[in-house]
This record gives structure tokens, C-alpha cells and sequence, in this order.
């Protein structure tokens, strides 16, 4: 047979980002490591949040503690700690409670327009296996970075431009921790040190094991908090499967039955997995850079109106003059945040009132806490949500969808609040994105203030000061870094009681 008469088969795309991650190891441009830094800093700062006071996560039945309880129980070798606590657990397990506790505020950075938490996925997984591999620092950024930017890849592989919104949350599925557990395998591959055929097995293994519904941004419920966890958790085991010679198949994201097709139908698009991957010298080709910071500890979809909100009330708006308000937001975000509206109004717990538009708009006109940012981690401690006048204001607002809002989505986030006040008079201000997004990102003074927001209250003025300074060099940290970073999340004073576990009746 002539050896020429038949073309090569290309290769998968597990394969082509495979080559990308596996090639990340080489070293990534100076602006996207100087960006995973700074990812790194806001994860230590939401996971440290979340263990602070003031945020009704001390209650038995939080996520995170509840993740925590469950590692406890399973035990296995100390290869990775767990951040604000003295634990130690293997990688898989620790990257599952530091998961469940970056996303426990709902605080984490966005990447548009897949409308996705890469790095509360990613980074737990990178973390545990770095530890547990003594990687440096230079490895542990580089790490991270590639299985980012393969996780908002396949994000943005499920945005259908004539729905304007991710597939996946057309369908109920919560894209962060589908896509997130393929990124956290890549990361933690990465760190295993597999080759690029390995790292697509890993990929191939981690399709397997994504899931998530997202209901409870609708009705409530907590688990949502633990996708992150969840995702993190399989993707460390999915690399140490394929490190163990396991194996995908190598179609496993474009085929039959593969990966897009089973979660998305012919609903996808495969051009923004490899566009540019072989140009990623240049930094316009990064999609993990275009993920943006929260300044609000609310459901992302939230932020534009509590803009609005802020504005109108700087401009004199008096809150108890309020007759009726009208947010009006893009379509898919409606559902989220003002469906069901009986729902949205009287939140039922702390984490709820984060996915209500009206009672993040009605937190915003009655001051918010001072702290810089506007809205903080107090407008969602259980006095805010449960206070009469805000529930009161809230039940005056009505969600509605805004034609200008749909056209701007998911590109940024944008929103217009109408207001009537009992004399008659009407006021409106409307954003076209909304602040921390492209257009109006958080300057490095406001990322300090809410790190330091978030870990100071746990760690002391000093101790987080200390910890955001080694941060700032970890691309230079030698082997053993990882440890270091989460040994300086110790709080100054001792361990809060045990909390007991929940009754089982």
C-alpha cells in the first residue's frame, strides 16, 4: 500500500489541547502568569471569606464544613491541606473542600460570554496536586493557566449566538463544573508531569465525570456550592487515573457520543476550542485573561443592578420614597434572578438573597455596607436578608427583561433600574456593563481591598499582608511553594470549636 495514498487523520481535539497544556510546561507569556497570581490571591481571599464571621457559613450544615466533616471521615495520606484549618487529606479530597469553599460566597471570578468559574474549579485541583508533587511555583501558575483556558474553551464552545447564552444553561447545566472538572484534570496532569498523550487521557477520563444542575440558583438549596469541590475532586482523580493507565477515547470531545454532543446536542461549536492554540505566544489569543473579578459576593447576574442601584442612590434617591422599581436585565439572567419572583423577594437563607435581583437591588438603595466595594459579605449575613424594611423594598421591585440588556448578553452584563417614587417623580440609570467587567474592571487597589476584606478578619492585618506578599512572587517560589501558600492560611488564633455533625434522626 502506498504510504502516500491515504491523508493522515487529524488528530482529536482532546489531542490539540492536550499538545497546548503539555507545551504550557515550557513557560507562558509574562502577562498571563502575572494574571494566575492574581487569581491565586482572589481564591485565597473568597476561601478565607468564607470562613470569616458575619457570613452565615458557620452553620453546621455549611458546604464547606460539611465537605470538611466528610474528608475527615474518609482519612487516607496527608498528601494537601486544606486552607483556614490544620487538616491534611489526599490530593483528591483536599482539592474537594477548597473547591467547596471558593465558591461557597459565590464570590469567584467570571469568564465571558460562557458565564463560567474557571478558577474555583481549576485552581483546588492545581494546589493539591502541586503539594502533593512539591511543584514550584513557575509549574503550579503554568498549571493553572492551561487548564483555565481549556475549561472557558469549552465554555465558550456551548454559546449559541442566536439564544444569546450558554447551551449548557439552557438546559439546566451548570457549565462551570462540567467544563471545570475537564480544566481541573489538564491542571492536575499538568503537575503529574504526564506526557501530552497522557494528559489527553485525562481529559478523555474527566469527560466522563462532570455534572451539575443548576435549580438551585432558581429555588435554592446549597448544593450548587459544591460544584466547584466537586469538579476540583474529580478532576485530581481522573489525572491520577490516566498517571495509573487508564485511558479516553480520543474523540472523546467531538464525537458520536462524545463530550459536546451528549451534554449539548448539535447545539455547539467547535472553532473556539483551537482558534489561536497554536498562536498562544500571543496574549489575544488567551480566553482565560477575558475571566473577570466579582467586587459584589452575590450571583454575577445580580451586579448590574446593584450598579444601578448604587448610582441612582448616590444621585439622592431616597430609598423610603420608593412607590414601585423595575430592573430590567437580558433574558437568560431574568430566569436566574427574578424567577420565581415569590421566591426572589422573600429569600429563604443568606446564599438565596445572592440569586435575587430584587433583594440585591434593594440591599444597594438602603446604603450597603461601607467597605469600599459596595455591597459586602454583611448585606448577606442573615439580619441583612431577613431585615423587614430591605424584605419590604424588594417586594416593590419587579424583574423584567430589557431588549438593550438581551442584545448586550452575554458579552457583559448589563441592566436599567426605573424608578417611581410616591410623589411621581421617576428615576433611571442604566449600565452597559457591569463594574468588574471588560469595560470597567476593578483597578489592583480594589482587588487589594477585597482580598484583604476577606482574609484579614481571619489571618489579622499582619498575617494577610504577609500571605498576599508571597503571592505577588510565586512564579520565583521554589518546590514546596504550595504547602507554603496554604500553611499561610493558618488563622493567628486557635480553631473554632468542632462543630457537630447535623442529627441523622
Amino acid at each position: 500500500m502506498n504510504a502516500t495514498s491515504a491523508p493522515a487523520t487529524p488528530p482529536g481535539l482532546a489531542a490539540r489541547l492536550a499538545a497546548f497544556a503539555a507545551g504550557c510546561r515550557d513557560g507562558v507569556p509574562e502577562e498571563v502568569t502575572a494574571d494566575a497570581t492574581g487569581r491565586i490571591l482572589d481564591f485565597l481571599g473568597n476561601c478565607l471569606a468564607a470562613l470569616g464571621p458575619d457570613t452565615g457559613e458557620r452553620d453546621e450544615a455549611a458546604p464547606h464544613r460539611a465537605a470538611l466533616r466528610t474528608a475527615r471521615r474518609s482519612g487516607g495520606h496527608p498528601e494537601a491541606g486544606v486552607i483556614g484549618t490544620g487538616d491534611r487529606f489526599p490530593a483528591d479530597r483536599a482539592a474537594l473542600v477548597n473547591g467547596t469553599l471558593a465558591h461557597a460566597l459565590d464570590f469567584d471570578d467570571t469568564h465571558l460570554p460562557s458565564v463560567l468559574h474557571p478558577t474555583a474549579a481549576v485552581l483546588p485541583a492545581a494546589l493539591a496536586v502541586a503539594e502533593a508533587e512539591g511543584a514550584d511555583g513557575a509549574a503550579l501558575t503554568a498549571a493553572l493557566a492551561a487548564g483555565g483556558e481549556i475549561c472557558v474553551r469549552l465554555g465558550m464552545a456551548s454559546y449559541d449566538p442566536a439564544l444569546r447564552n450558554s447551551v449548557f444553561f439552557e438546559r439546566g447545566l451548570h457549565a462551570t463544573s462540567i467544563c471545570g472538572t475537564v480544566g481541573a484534570a489538564v491542571a492536575s496532569a499538568v503537575l503529574l508531569g504526564l506526557s501530552a498523550e497522557g494528559i489527553a487521557d485525562a481529559i478523555g477520563i474527566a469527560c466522563s465525570m462532570g455534572a451539575g444542575v443548576i435549580e438551585a440558583n432558581r429555588t435554592g438549596g446549597s448544593v450548587k456550592r459544591v460544584h466547584c469541590g466537586w469538579a476540583a475532586h474529580c478532576g485530581v482523580t481522573a489525572a491520577q487515573l490516566a498517571a495509573e493507565g487508564v485511558t479516553g477515547p480520543p474523540t472523546v470531545i467531538e464525537g458520536r457520543f462524545g463530550f459536546l454532543t451528549a451534554f449539548l446536542g448539535d447545539q455547539w461549536h467547535a472553532e473556539p476550542l483551537t482558534e489561536g492554540l497554536d498562536a498562544m505566544h500571543d496574549t489575544a489569543n488567551w480566553q482565560y485573561l477575558r475571566t473577570v473579578y466579582k467586587p459584589y459576593p452575590s450571583n454575577h447576574f445580580t451586579h448590574p443592578g446593584i450598579d444601578c442601584a448604587l448610582a441612582l442612590r448616590a444621585r439622592g434617591l431616597d430609598p423610603d420614597t420608593i412607590a414601585t422599581a423595575e430592573l430590567g436585565v437580558a433574558g437568560a439572567p431574568r430566569r436566574t434572578i427574578g424567577e420565581p419572583r415569590e421566591e426572589k423577594v422573600r429569600p429563604r437563607t443568606p446564599y438565596h438573597a445572592k440569586f435575587s435581583g430584587p433583594y440585591t437591588v434593594a440591599a444597594a438603595l438602603l446604603a450597603g455596607e461601607n467597605s469600599g466595594l459596595g455591597l459586602h459579605l454583611a448585606d448577606f449575613s442573615p439580619g441583612a436578608f431577613e431585615d423587614p424594611r430591605r424584605r419590604a423594598l424588594a417586594a416593590r421591585v419587579e424583574v423584567v427583561r430589557d431588549a438593550v440588556c438581551d442584545d448586550e448578553f452575554p458579552h457583559a452584563f448589563s441592566a436599567v433600574l426605573r424608578v417611581t417614587t410616591q410623589d411621581g417623580t421617576r428615576w433611571e440609570h442604566r449600565v452597559p456593563g457591569s463594574r468588574g467587567g471588560p469595560a470597567a474592571p476593578l483597578t489592583p487597589e480594589e482587588l487589594e481591598t477585597k482580598y484583604r476584606l476577606g482574609a484579614e478578619p481571619v489571618l489579622g492585618a499582619g498575617r494577610a499582608q504577609q500571605l498576599a506578599a508571597y503571592v505577588r512572587v510565586l512564579p520565583g517560589a521554589g518546590k514546596g511553594c504550595a504547602r507554603e501558600l496554604v500553611d499561610g492560611c493558618r488563622p493567628e488564633v486557635p480553631d473554632p470549636p468542632e462543630v457537630p455533625e447535623p442529627s441523622r434522626g
